[in-house]
């Protein structure tokens, strides 16, 4: 799976990265993480809000940090499943 983090480098897209590692050392899953830092780059994702996270080239969240449990979720797929602890609006 190919994990990207579009944000060019402030301390919340650096937090984003470092859930988004600890997420899915966790789950044990194989991934490839890329930094998404070129702002034409994040435009074409279609986010205008940093730090933004997608996985397989789909953007599950824009604006905002999310914590290791939100990571997972969308990760795992959770369709939107809150009271799992999932944040992902069924994406």
């Amino acid at each position: 799976m190919k994990v990207q983090i579009l944000g060019t480098g402030c301390p919340k897209c650096r937090q984003l990265e470092a859930n988004a590692r600890a997420a899915l050392d966790e789950m044990g899953v194989e991934y490839e993480l890329e930094k998404v830092s070129d702002i034409k780059e994040i435009m074409d994702f279609g986010v205008m809000m940093t730090p933004g996270f997608a996985v397989d080239g789909d953007v599950k969240a824009s604006g905002k940090i999310l914590s290791i449990e939100e990571i997972k979720g969308l990760v795992a797929g959770c369709q939107g499943d809150k009271e799992a602890g999932c944040d992902c609006s069924g994406q």
